[in-house]
């Protein structure tokens, strides 16, 4: 985290000051909607669930130790929780009509901006598929490094976890995903596999 960052505030003053936590929002809304992206394909999934995150920052601002990661990071722990409860609920629900009800209709030119952007995430997501064979330990760790390009220590501390322990995950992860993709190397859908195997944390 930057100076300017600290000089604006973290998100525990964002919280008690309405002009700070629209500083915040503005300074990581991209990014957190750039996560979301690489994890839903609809528009208003990404828009509900992304302020469903903001929403949470309010009740975990309290949480956040500069000395354990960047915002970034702190905001990538708290966007996981929020997105995988959303995969557990659509899991137990099985009317999904329910879950357009109620909801605020996005006007045409949002729609257009948000599937851009999942457009542009669609690798992610494809990634993302290609992790999904990984224990959840290990697949948490190469997400967020693979796909959302934090370091292992910012990983570590989205997840709440030690740096070893992160580094082990990591590389247990990438030690089975180079194997499947050894197997698999004559099938040019595998790409994506081949890309989070050799991409640089």
């Amino acid at each position: 985290m930057d100076g300017a960052e600290r000089l604006r505030g973290g998100p525990a003053e964002a919280v008690r000051d309405p002009r700070l936590f629209e500083e915040f929002y503005r300074r990581h809304v991209d990014a957190v909607m750039r996560f979301v992206a690489r994890r839903v394909d609809d528009p208003h999934t990404a828009t509900d669930l992304t302020a469903e995150i903001f929403l949470a920052v309010l009740d975990s601002a309290h949480s956040y130790r500069p000395g354990l990661g960047s915002e970034t990071a702190w905001l990538y722990g708290i966007a996981r929780n929020v997105v995988s409860s959303e995969r557990r609920r659509v899991a137990r629900e099985t009317e999904r009509d329910r879950r357009v009800s109620g909801r605020r209709l996005l006007e045409a030119d949002d729609i257009v901006r948000i599937e851009d952007k999942l457009d542009a995430e669609s690798p992610g997501r494809r990634a993302l598929s290609a992790l999904a064979r990984l224990p959840e330990g290990e697949r948490a760790v190469m997400e967020l490094i693979a796909v959302d390009q934090l370091t292992v220590t910012e990983a570590a501390a989205a997840l709440g976890i030690r740096q070893v322990t992160a580094r082990v995950r990591l590389h247990r992860a990438r030690k089975a995903l180079r194997e499947e993709a050894d197997s698999r190397a004559t099938d040019t859908r595998e790409a994506p596999l081949v890309y989070v195997v050799r991409g640089e944390a």
